[in-house]
């Protein structure tokens, strides 16, 4: 590849990390710039009046795009990347998971440390409760440990708990594990798996969607989880509270179509209450990782479903349910859990879906209103 080959490539990923950095620019929006102007240095490019005239296109957004106004530098950004041996995955990548650019919004751009070649056929999922029992941590462990001698890659989220001991679990047997952050991939969250979050980049790969030095807000979380569900063949729900956002998680494979297990645990243990509700609701009941590893029993890789924008404009009765509670003044969710007498991990994963598809804006303190 000669310099300007070169150059021109490196100033398309520039801008592709640069258009992330627009205030205001998440998935959908980003896949509706991309359609309309081809690339993410055309839209950066596009005059006001064009980006006006985008379908649900907010002002805001559309000067923010016209004046460049970038949470950061880009440049500064791509450098501190280089510094600390990470580098940027677009979608259409080679090595872009094409089970996550399936799912209904997919991230545009991963930030990325390690290797995404063990799962680009997909893995299984093993997430759970940050507070598990000792029958947890068993489980976990030996899930971890079983997927890596088959040679599967495990994916979960690197919170403390469940999925610290399933990504421990694959590492001890030299297996692929992939962990999904909910900030920026400078920042250890939780603090005490950072040397955990160092050997799964070693061995397997970091990732996320957010930009260096996003903090883990609750709201980052849920967007999180539709990473983990949407890289995995099956998700596997050792265990977990009523409340717990591993639910989140299962309610995202369901919607992408991946299958969904769980195990059971005591009738009546806080910490099994959310895994024996999901079986009750048609979950598959599993108690050992090789009811999954047998031949024929894991579920083949979904084929790409269209992704988009346009990919889920007709809503399910029970979202477009939701969306009539909300209108142009801002509501709080726990008024809408008790107007829509919905569970707080199904509540969550339904304000996500509204919030990604911009048929609503999540405001400061869990506030929602009408995307007018």
């Amino acid at each position: 590849m000669g310099e300007n080959s070169t150059n021109a490539a490196n100033q398309e990923l520039l801008d592709w990390l640069a258009l992330r950095l627009i205030p205001g620019v998440g998935s959908v929006t980003y896949g509706r710039l991309l359609k309309a102007f081809g690339s993410p240095g055309a839209a950066l490019g596009a005059p006001l009046k064009s980006l006006m005239a985008l379908p649900k296109m907010r002002e805001e957004t559309a000067r923010a795009i016209s004046k460049k106004a970038y949470s950061t530098d880009p440049q500064k950004e791509m450098a501190s990347l280089e510094r600390m041996g990470a580098r940027l995955v677009r979608q259409g990548d080679q090595d872009y998971p094409p089970l996550l650019a399936g799912i209904y919004a997919p991230p545009p751009l991963l930030f990325l440390k390690g290797s995404l070649t063990g799962c680009l056929e997909g893995g299984v999922a093993v997430v759970g409760s940050r507070k598990m029992s000792p029958y947890g941590r068993r489980l976990a462990g030996q899930f971890g440990r079983d997927l890596a001698t088959a040679g599967i890659s495990l994916i979960s989220g690197l919170a403390r708990g469940v999925d610290a001991v399933a990504h421990q679990g694959a590492l001890n047997e030299g297996g692929h594990t992939v962990g999904v952050l909910g900030c920026g991939l400078n920042v250890a969250y939780p603090r005490e798996n950072r040397e955990l979050i160092a050997e799964v980049a070693a061995q397997g790969a970091v990732l996320t969607e957010f930009p260096l030095g996003t903090r883990p807000t609750a709201a980052n979380f849920p967007v999180r989880n539709r990473i983990i569900s949407g890289l995995s063949r099956a998700v596997v729900v050792v265990e977990a509270g009523i409340k717990s956002g591993s639910l989140i998680t299962a309610r995202h494979a369901m919607d992408q179509g991946r299958e969904v297990c769980a195990v059971p645990g005591p009738v009546g243990a806080p910490m099994s209450e959310g895994s024996n509700a999901l079986i009750s609701q048609g979950a598959r009941l599993i108690s050992s990782m090789r009811e999954l590893l047998t031949p024929g029993a894991l579920p083949p890789a979904p084929s790409a479903a269209a992704s988009g924008p346009e990919a889920a404009e007709e809503l399910p009765p029970v979202e477009a349910e939701l969306l009539e509670l909300i209108g142009p003044e801002p509501v709080h969710i726990d008024v809408l859990a008790r107007q829509s007498g919905l569970e707080p991990g199904e509540l969550s994963t339904m304000l996500l879906h509204l919030v990604l598809s911009e048929r609503i804006l999540e405001l400061p303190g869990k506030h929602y209103v009408l995307n007018l």
